[in-house]
């Protein structure tokens, strides 16, 4: 390697603003894997990323006239609260330029940081065009986020605290890839330094402009990026810091969104800690080539990049990380439609852990549920459960890669039922309990119809219970006496304005 970016990393100007983040054994995460693994807690930093590390390094190196007049930058975020902190510390004035996209959590961080805020456009991208304009317009000084040689210098800085900290042999480190900035000053400080070790990049499948530049040979412009890691949503990487990552990384690894959420999981864990879907890409993507490689007994480090994640994005986190584990799978059953199929279905799966079970009426000869299994075997057991399911005579298609079926289509399940009869509706409470939903369909399924029915098992002591019956009214006194010898606490909602808008028969 050139050695301008050695001798650059080694004079970089961080620790003003910058700790020396940590660098953490995951027990969890290494004991899965079969592997020691490092978790470089970037997310520490006062910023909760590290990229105050190069922002700082490039507002250290201006000039007085430079300084006096102020800076601009263009970011989705952790690159923004950097500039806006380094600015602050200098004591400059400083313009941010973020997307429309950005979450809220950043945006108010950089905000309460003093900086000038701007949104326009809804990617990165937009937002860079805008901050050259008012850098031309203003008299500005542009802070690149990851495609100038300071900025480089100061990420690299990430990699002299990782040799420091593990002096030891090390076998890989792994880098969460957006512009490629980070990657790249890692990268060159650890193959001077120690070239033995692997430098892997990881990207989100949606957003691996790194991975297209490798192939074209040279920075190319995605068509689109994803949103979901917007700390890496960068449709074009830079120049420089792709032509240091081509000599210096040894590979990219891309990886989906349930890997993401899984990975966040994982962090948490181990750490307490919530990373952000970006943060959280060095340990997806460990993982993933790990099981690819079949590696164990390596050591390894991954670089924990970012913690500004929106509190309501723990919801979708949540939902899709058991997936990414493959602790769930998720099917479409088709079933008979007559009363006493459910408990069949059921029965034939009974030792299994129902995690979800959606259900509405729409034809008189056959129905169509979308259920959801735990499982504690990963993959094989998915591909076995399949085999079960149309072994027992349903025919079944596996929902858990469909990203459609996963982000909509569980939720839509429903609608109104054209010529359905005396039937009521009902929320219940039941049990977690192995046996509950088994227990329900006992007592309500052989007699009555089953017509709608919704179950998500949340985690929680009591899983809630969406469910429609025809009850036709010569069976009301028997119907009432089965849910009182039941004994599951319910509310009837055959009332409730939203079930005769949406769902009524």
């Amino acid at each position: 390697m050139s050695p301008s970016y050695l001798d650059r990393i080694r004079a970089a100007r961080v620790y003003d603003v910058a700790i020396e983040s940590p660098l953490e054994r995951a027990p969890r995460l290494s004991r899965r894997l079969g592997s020691e693994v490092h978790l470089k807690r970037e997310d520490l930093q006062p910023v909760f990323s590290f990229k105050l590390r190069g922002a700082f390094n490039r507002i250290a190196a201006l000039s007085p006239e430079e300084a006096a007049r102020g800076v601009i930058c263009a970011s989705a975020g952790n690159h923004a609260q950097g500039v806006a902190l380094a600015a602050r510390k200098r004591g400059i004035p400083a313009v941010v330029v973020m997307p429309r996209t950005t979450p809220l959590i950043k945006v108010e961080a950089v905000r309460d940081l003093g900086a000038e805020i701007e949104l326009a456009g809804d990617d990165f991208d937009a937002a860079f065009e805008r901050a050259q304009a008012l850098k031309v317009a203003r008299g500005l000084t542009f802070i690149h986020p990851f495609d100038d040689p300071d900025v480089i210098a100061g990420q690299g800085t990430v990699a002299v605290e990782i040799l420091a900290q593990h002096p030891g042999p090390l076998d890989a480190v792994f880098v969460p890839v957006g512009g490629g900035g980070l990657i790249a000053g890692i990268a060159c400080y650890l193959k001077a330094a120690r070239p033995g070790i692997r430098v892997v990049g990881v990207e989100p499948e949606d957003a691996a402009g790194m991975h297209a530049a490798f192939a074209a040979g040279g920075p190319v412009t995605l068509e689109r990026v994803g949103l979901f890691a917007d700390g890496v949503a960068v449709r074009r990487v830079g120049t420089e810091s792709f032509r240091l990552a081509r000599e210096h990384v040894d590979e990219i690894v891309l990886v989906d969104t349930d890997e993401i959420c899984a990975a966040i999981q994982d962090i948490f864990e181990d750490t307490r800690s919530i990373a952000e879907p970006a943060g959280a890409l060095a340990v997806a993507g460990l993982k993933k080539w790990a099981q690819q490689n079949g590696a164990r007994g390596g050591r390894y480090v991954t670089v924990i990049s970012g913690a500004n994640m929106n509190f309501d994005r723990l919801r979708h986190v949540a939902e899709r990380a058991d997936l990414g584990q493959h602790r769930e799978a998720l099917f479409a059953v088709e079933i008979p439609e007559q009363p006493g199929s459910f408990l069949r279905f059921c029965e034939a799966f009974a030792a299994r852990n129902v995690t979800e079970f959606n259900y509405r009426y729409a034809r008189a000869d056959r129905a169509e549920i979308f259920v959801g299994f735990g499982l504690t075997g990963g993959r094989d057991e998915e591909r076995a459960l399949e085999a079960a399911i149309r072994a027992a005579g349903f025919p079944v298609t596996d929902m858990s890669s469909n990203e459609m079926a996963k982000l909509h289509v569980r939720y839509m399940v429903g609608g109104q039922a054209a010529g359905l009869k005396a039937e009521r509706l009902f929320r219940f409470e039941f049990p977690e309990r192995p046996g509950a939903l088994l227990g329900f369909l006992k007592a309500v399924g052989t007699d009555w119809n089953i017509s709608l029915f919704h179950y998500r098992n949340h985690g929680s002591d009591y899983g809630r219970v969406l469910a429609g019956i025809q009850v036709p009214p010569a069976s009301d006194r028997e119907f009432v006496r089965h849910l009182t010898e039941l004994g599951y606490a319910y509310v009837e909602e055959t009332n409730n304005p939203a079930y005769r808008i949406f769902l009524g028969g």
